[in-house]
């Protein structure tokens, strides 16, 4: 199974958080992992400004459990953008763009999401 990280889960999966369903983590033990540049990119962001605290390694670490990159194409702009606008988080509406073009299981606890015509894991 080939499975899209949302930001959060990537965090809490390097920080052991227990807030992950069993759902979410049969799919990060055993699914193809992918992580956004979006969701790298928010992350950056949130540091910046002083309201994310992680370690500086996260990305290393994602990488070592096997995380494959996921760069944001043109394609990937273009369907976030035309989106339907249940969800206002620019990070979050390319997440579920690169999910339904990149045809990948979205692992996410945000059930906002769950408007969108995308294949989640809770």
């Amino acid at each position: 199974m080939r499975v899209l990280l949302d930001t959060h889960i990537l965090l809490w999966a390097v920080l052991d958080d227990p807030r992950l369903s069993p759902a979410q983590l049969e799919a990060i033990n055993t699914g193809e992992l992918y992580l956004s540049a979006a969701s790298v990119w928010e992350i950056g962001i949130k540091r910046a400004i002083g309201k994310l605290d992680v370690p500086e390694e996260v990305f290393d670490i994602a990488a070592d459990a096997g995380c494959r990159p996921l760069p944001i194409s043109w394609v990937h702009a273009e369907q976030a953008a035309r989106l339907p606008p249940h969800h206002a988080d620019p990070f979050d509406r390319m997440l579920i763009a690169q999910a339904r073009c990149e045809r990948l299981k979205l692992i996410t606890s945000d059930t906002r999401m769950m408007a969108y015509d995308v294949d989640l894991i809770h």
